[in-house]
């Protein structure tokens, strides 16, 4: 089945056509800045501009940063605070005229990871972890998804993880691999102390330069970097609309 996913970032908006049944897109990404400020309403025309630029005319599959529950957005860490309480699945079908899913961008890096992925028939408990503006979790346990984890914002050394180990953070400090992998090793021995997972999988867009760091990081957990790098969470989102759509 074919569906169209959008993966809403905070930087970028992003989304292509994708085979769900393979996991793999079947025409190009196509990417457009995320409005400034990113209210309920300027997000909205971005996600019809993408909609409009595939021709699409079926169901579509989103992801949102932030806690969200059946459609609604309950938390706005990296987006604009106007998303609180909005029901976002009612938005985009008001903007488009077409029935979506919005789910949490992490969760749904995490199911592509463990249907296409690195997860892949790993019945254990899995934790899917995603490094870019924030942090992203995603908790397995025997394929089974716990949603909405948001374990970016645990707090270490008195601020939220995310203030000191996401990969927006390496950049803007300018931090080395040696000083950002300092960080994000304390975070997975965090983690792994909380949750004592079987499997931890490194995704986000950093993940793609796994080679320059992964050396450096340290867990009692296998550690792996993610195989759907950052195309996971447009993979995800149109898996977890097909899903909706069986159902």
């Amino acid at each position: 089945m074919e569906i169209l996913g959008i993966d809403i970032g905070g930087s970028g908006i992003k989304g292509a056509i994708v085979d769900t049944l393979r996991g793999v897109f079947i025409t190009d990404r196509h990417r457009i800045d995320t409005p400034d400020p990113s209210t309920p309403d300027a997000v909205a025309v971005v996600v019809r501009e993408l909609v409009e630029h595939f021709a699409w005319k079926g169901a579509v599959g989103c992801t949102f940063p932030a806690i969200v529950k059946r459609g609604v957005v309950y938390s706005a860490a990296n987006v604009d605070k106007g998303w609180i309480g909005t029901d976002a699945q009612a938005l985009f079908y008001e903007a488009t005229g077409l029935p979506f899913w919005v789910l949490n961008d992490a969760d749904a890096a995490g199911l592509a990871e463990m249907a296409f992925g690195a997860g892949r028939d790993n019945r254990g408990i899995v934790m899917a972890l995603t490094f870019g503006t924030g942090i992203g979790s995603a908790i397995f346990v025997n394929q089974t998804l716990v949603p909405n984890t948001e374990l970016g914002h645990l707090e270490i050394r008195g601020k939220d993880a995310e203030r000191r180990s996401s990969d927006a953070t390496r950049k803007r400090k300018d931090l080395s691999w040696e000083e950002w992998a300092d960080r994000v090793n304390e975070y997975l021995a965090h983690v792994e102390f909380l949750f004592s997972p079987d499997l931890i999988i490194f995704g986000g867009g950093v993940s793609k330069r796994h080679e320059e760091f992964f050396y450096l990081l340290n867990t009692n957990a296998d550690l792996v970097p993610a195989q759907t790098l950052n195309d996971a969470g447009i993979i995800g989102a149109a898996l977890a609309a097909r899903q909706q759509v069986a159902s």
